[in-house]
């Protein structure tokens, strides 16, 4: 049986995001080990992102939306709150290995959700969701105090990199769900421009010295070309998934597929931790897709139905959907992806 249309997509801005996002860690890691620049990697990634975009629209490929001042006004947030995370990101992944990065991304949900839950108007977590988050607090507990790698300064962005995130899962969600676009290219394109133009005055006042000392060889060349191409998909799934789901739902999406992460860093890399450790992350990350979305609250539902010009049809669809949440509160994420 074939899926609806809003359910296919759905599952294909998951299945996408979800395998960038797998991957796009450990090349990260390996693209500032090569090249110890991390603004100079950001900025080619970015650059290359807005760049391919623009080039493709105008070859007529795909549809990109124009340059207007409202929408550049719009997506500077979004840009700096994107560039802020990934920037902590990468400069976390400088001073702690990537186990250490990925537990405490295992339990972001735990702001997130409650976030949601003061800003969006939706239901507080469930008993299983409930129970889910206290299991992500052990898990990273017990993680933290077997971690062999343990570095005060990593610890230290690890925690900048946890603020920057909470918000920025809230705010970009926000801005494109209010963000009218033709096209979620145009995302893309948005927010990576502001985004080059901003690391292009960093990188001019943090690391020309190391730029100007970098013996460019193939590993380096390779490693920052690899880390362009994979932020271009990166960047294209991360927004169409965020407009898929809550950014709650979003955030525990990319926890659960960091098994895969774990595993192609424990293959290739020599920072990984103990197996008790890795006892506790899994804990984290199965905790973490325990967690349910919590559907709208009744009056914000029907407050929505009332503002939005929707016809009958999309209506009764939000309406199904909302109940179809309430329906599966015994249910981990799994059953509303697909959906």
């Amino acid at each position: 049986m074939a899926l609806p249309a809003s359910a296919a997509s759905t599952a294909f801005a998951i299945a996408g995001y979800a395998s960038c996002s797998s991957i796009m860690l450990v090349i990260n890691k390996l693209a500032v080990h090569f090249l110890p620049a991390p603004s100079f990697v950001l900025l080619a990634q970015v650059t290359c992102s807005w760049v391919a975009v623009a080039i493709v629209g105008a070859l007529g490929f795909i549809e990109v939306d124009e340059l207007e001042f409202g929408k550049m006004r719009a997506f500077f947030p979004v840009a700096f709150a994107f560039l802020a995370c990934i920037f902590a990101n990468i400069k976390t992944l400088q001073y702690a290995n990537v186990e250490t990065f990925i537990v405490f991304r295992a339990s972001t949900p735990l702001i997130i959700g409650l976030a949601e839950w003061y800003m969006f108007g939706r239901e507080l977590p469930n008993l299983r969701s409930a129970l889910s988050m206290l299991a992500l607090v052990f898990g990273a507990t017990c993680y933290v105090l077997t971690d062999a790698s343990f570095i005060v300064k990593g610890y230290v962005w690890v925690i900048v990199w946890f603020a920057i995130f909470s918000f920025d899962q809230l705010y970009i969600k926000f801005a494109v769900d209010t963000v009218k676009m033709k096209s979620n290219w145009g995302r893309v394109f948005y927010t990576n421009l502001w985004a080059s133009i901003m690391l292009l005055l960093m990188v001019l006042a943090t690391e020309p010295d190391v730029l100007t000392s970098v013996r460019w060889t193939h590993k380096q060349i390779g490693s920052l070309s690899i880390s362009c191409a994979a932020g271009v998909f990166m960047s294209y799934f991360a927004f169409l998934a965020r407009a898929a789901v809550s950014a709650t739902s979003f955030t525990v999406i990319g926890n659960v597929c960091k098994i895969l992460t774990v595993l192609i860093n424990i293959s290739i890399w020599d920072k990984h931790a103990s197996p008790v450790g890795l006892s506790a992350l899994l804990v984290c990350l199965a905790a973490a897709a325990a967690y349910q979305q919590a559907p709208f609250r009744k009056e914000v539902l029907e407050q929505k139905e009332r503002m939005l010009p929707t016809s009958q049809e999309e209506a009764q669809t939000l309406t199904s959907t909302n109940e179809e949440e309430r329906a599966e509160g015994t249910q981990p994420l799994g059953g509303e992806q697909r959906r």
